[in-house]
């Protein structure tokens, strides 16, 4: 629990909470000195400067742009992550450098001889065998020693089935395959290590995550968060409310759970605490908005540059279809808050020190710049590459409008490009891990296979088949980044769900959505403990309250799953009116949680608006005019209610005392 006394931190204090927080949560890097940081230094500027020239001369035949950002992105991960953290932090173990040496001449050995090798597919020799192996463990290291083991075992499963398919049982036998098959099948084929995954990290994902950390750099994130301030903090519940449009303010631009957290929550999470909210449920509603971020347009997560490659469609046409969606799942998180507050009486903030909006947008308006020229880029028809690559351009010339705390000077620029190299590794890991199990189940049919089985067990009926895929997509998605569950459900359930009519957008947006909430679903709920360490409170606790505060997020699939419209699909009326009916639904949901609506619910009221959802999943005329007249019912009744308690408005900046804890 927060001292009462305790006051908020200033910016600056809260941007130092947030480096060593995130260092915490990142746990394994090194904290290099001397030569070994500046080595480290030039190969991430190196990495940033070789993926700008390549968007702006254009993208190198897909082996070669995937080879050198593999080889660049490996090397960081085995100089930056020791093998344990009992390892000594300052210094590079020599067993480092022979693994990050041999991955040098893994890539190498395809960017020189790529022509040779070629010219032999289906017919390795003997070295193609040997680096077909040390590569595969590599690779599997390297996302160890930055993901945790998760991800490893899955691929680790993975390999051992493709080597031992004929002791499987029923319709997962399969005939098998050699080490001296599968490791050059893994390695010299853009179906492996170096397969979609990674090509999507080498050409789109890079570029993004830098974008997102020249954004941070130029001030950003506070810009952000003191619009969300101006924008809600005065209304019912206004600190909370603040902490979610600051989270989907910093979603548009960054794809990252952990990194909205802490960046939003060090700031809104002691705001919350003093206005009331408990440490559960301050840290709870950070970690579910921040999760949103994934999903949240134009930038979205890693995962989205991944379906677009694997649906064949451009990238606009993924941030079209899930504008809507994001968008619904911000706001089921402010109706969540919004009925919390008025049950425990939590009003807005109150102080001379609050900012208006026209203040706050003069000051930093051309930081909006960059994103709108994102969108007008991609709009327009420009490829992602190209899009994200003037905006980089754009956002550093748009600094200089701005006061020179904005402005991207020369070190800054350094920065910024050493810090988007470094971001991007992970993902990378990810990418090329994932490429294993993507390379087991083409060599192996698999992928047919869980079909059938999903078929089987379903017995061909949509709404079970599409539990079945929830359940799934959460269990993996605890263990394994979003980008990785992503990859390995849509290849597995996605095609079952497109043989049962669903549309393969809907399909591969379902599976995203549920690997997204992993991240706020205990046990493994990284952005539930990044929140709760910003709130000193119980990390398995906040997972479950975050859980709740998200539950209306888990309304949005099933519902564009069975109303297209809501992926800007079909004609504007249907559009519209498929929002309504989603919007009554998170309504009736977050408020039957909540138990509060105009004022606390009664029981046989909280059941009435817990129907109301699941009558709306499915566009019915008929159970759509049931549950609008049962939202309208309730709210006739909740208006002859009486004896709302409001707590008296909290001022920002100095108050020395807490006001009503929550229960």
């Amino acid at each position: 629990m927060v001292n009462e006394n305790e006051t908020m931190k200033t910016p600056e204090e809260a941007s130092l909470g947030e480096k060593e927080l995130l260092e915490e949560l990142e746990g394994r890097k090194r904290n290099l000195q001397g030569w070994r940081y500046w080595l480290v230094a030039a190969i991430a500027i190196a990495a940033s400067l070789f993926h700008l020239y390549t968007a702006a001369f254009g993208l190198m035949a897909a082996i070669y742009q995937r080879s050198i950002h593999w080889m660049l992105m490996g090397v960081l991960i085995f100089l930056l992550y020791p093998v344990s953290k009992k390892r000594p932090g300052d210094r590079i173990d020599f067993w480092d450098w022979i693994f990050a040496g041999l991955l040098v001449i893994g890539c190498m050995n395809i960017i020189l001889n790529w022509d040779a090798i070629s010219m032999r597919e289906g017919m390795a020799i003997p070295s193609d065998i040997y680096l077909g192996v040390i590569m595969v463990l590599l690779v599997l290291e390297a996302a160890r020693r930055s993901m945790g083991w998760p991800l490893p075992i899955v691929a680790i499963v993975a390999m051992l089935y493709a080597l031992f398919g004929p002791y499987f049982p029923g319709m997962l036998a399969h005939g098998g395959f050699p080490l001296e098959e599968l490791a050059p099948f893994q390695y010299l084929r853009t179906d492996g290590i170096f397969g979609v995954p990674l090509g999507v990290s080498a050409s789109f994902i890079f570029l993004f995550v830098l974008f997102g950390s020249i954004l941070n750099v130029s001030g950003a994130g506070q810009f952000f968060i003191d619009l969300s301030l101006a924008l809600t903090g005065r209304s019912q519940g206004g600190p909370a409310k603040a902490a979610v449009v600051a989270s989907a303010l910093m979603g548009t631009v960054s794809g990252s759970s952990v990194a909205n957290a802490v960046t939003t929550g060090s700031f809104t999470i002691p705001l919350m605490k003093r206005a009331g909210y408990s440490s559960e449920f301050s840290g709870a509603v950070v970690a579910a908005a921040s999760t949103g971020g994934q999903v949240m347009p134009p930038v979205m997560g890693a995962a989205a540059f991944i379906m677009a490659q694997f649906l064949g469609i451009s990238y606009w046409e993924i941030v079209v279809a899930a504008a809507i969606p994001a968008t619904l799942y911000f706001i089921s998180i402010i109706a969540m808050v919004h009925f919390r507050s008025g049950k425990r009486g939590i009003m807005g903030i109150s102080g001379v020190e609050l900012r208006n909006v026209k203040e706050v947008f003069r000051e930093g308006w051309h930081l909006l710049l960059p994103i709108v020229a994102l969108v007008g880029f991609l709009a327009t028809g420009y490829s992602a590459v190209k899009a994200v690559f003037w905006s980089i351009i754009c956002l550093i010339v748009a600094s200089w409008l701005g006061q020179e705390k904005y402005r991207m000077t020369p070190r800054r620029i350094l920065d910024s490009l050493i810090n988007g190299a470094i971001n991007a590794v992970e993902v990378a890991a990810a990418c090329a891990c994932s490429g294993l199990v993507i390379g087991v189940i083409g060599i192996t049919g698999v992928g047919l296979a869980f079909s059938s089985f999903v078929m089987s067990l379903s017995h061909g009926i949509l709404p079970l088949a599409l539990m079945l895929t929830m359940v799934g997509s959460i269990i993996l998605g605890m263990g394994v980044p979003t980008t990785a569950q992503y990859i390995i459900t849509s290849t597995l359930a996605a095609p079952a769900l497109a043989q049962m009519g669903v549309p393969l957008m809907s399909a591969h947006l379902f599976c995203l959505y549920f690997g997204v909430l992993a991240d706020v679903t205990p046990p493994v709920a990284l952005a539930t403990y990044a929140a709760a360490g910003l709130s000193k409170s119980n990390p398995l606790k906040t997972g479950f309250v975050a859980l709740s505060v998200a539950v209306a997020g888990f309304l949005v699939p099933y519902m564009f799953v069975y109303n297209s419209y809501l992926l800007f699909q079909g004609n504007l009326l249907r559009i519209v009116l498929g929002c309504v009916t989603a919007l009554m639904g998170i309504i009736g949901l977050s408020a039957a949680v909540q138990g509060y609506y105009v004022a606390p619910l009664s029981l046989p009221e909280r059941l009435a608006l817990f129907v109301v959802p699941f009558l709306l999943i499915v566009p019915n005329i008929y159970t759509d005019a049931v549950a609008l007249a049962l939202l309208i019912g309730v709210y006739l009744l909740q208006k002859h209610k009486v004896g709302r308690v409001v707590a008296p408005s909290v001022a920002v900046p100095h108050a020395s005392n807490s006001v009503g804890k929550e229960e």
